[in-house]
């Protein structure tokens, strides 16, 4: 079980190094400075939008200059989005899960109102992506519109096991990406890692 962000390509963007990723870039504490900056710009990228009308005067308009347009969705929105989730590969039959299209990486806690609860969570759709409790079963559907779609099945207690790496992987990203603002976007880094903690649902690190 991982933490991924949804990606797209990085062709054309020169505001800070970036890295060729896969298409579900894993955030953990192990990625290359390249790749923290790809994580950031993608990040950022889900967030830049301009202000509509109804928004102001409570998001000012965009800057001109082009670090802080690109910044200025990031910085204003109340709360900010990345796009991805969990993905969860069965090494025994090679079966992956993964978010759905809409689903966001900071839905991760989500998981543990399944645990919690019991019921069932949806991470987007197209594939309709689908987390449901059984007993001390965790099933996973890779695409719940299908009958006889492919299905993981583990244990709650290990669903609560990976759940905890899950954390420790996104905190320590986290920690990279405030290390990479820092040298990178230094008259940001404070917002910017506001701003990816609140993406990722998580506290920002201490200074």
């Amino acid at each position: 079980m991982r933490p991924v962000l949804d990606f797209w390509d990085s062709d054309g963007f020169e505001l800070w190094p970036v890295a060729e990723v896969e298409p579900y870039l894993p955030l953990h504490g192990r990625l290359t400075p390249a790749e923290v900056g790809t994580a950031v710009m993608r990040i950022v990228g889900f967030n830049d939008l301009d202000p509509q009308p109804w928004e102001r005067p409570r998001r000012p308009p965009r800057p001109r200059e082009p670090l802080d347009s690109f910044l200025h969705g990031l910085l204003t929105f109340d709360s900010v989005y990345a796009g991805g989730g969990l993905r969860v590969t069965d090494g025994a039959t090679g079966t992956t899960f993964l978010p759905g299209c809409c689903a966001g990486i900071g839905e991760w806690r989500d998981w543990f109102d399944v645990l919690d609860d019991g019921g069932a969570t949806f991470f987007g759709h197209d594939p309709v992506a689908r987390v449901e409790r059984a007993g001390d079963t965790v099933r996973l559907l890779v695409d719940a519109e299908l009958d006889d779609g492919p299905v993981i099945e583990l244990p709650a207690a290990e669903a609560r096991r990976l759940l905890a790496g899950v954390e420790r992987d996104l905190t320590a990203f986290l920690a990279l990406a405030a290390g990479w603002a820092t040298h990178h976007l230094p008259d940001h880094a404070a917002p910017v890692t506001t701003a990816l903690a609140d993406a990722l649902d998580l506290r920002p690190p201490a200074p």
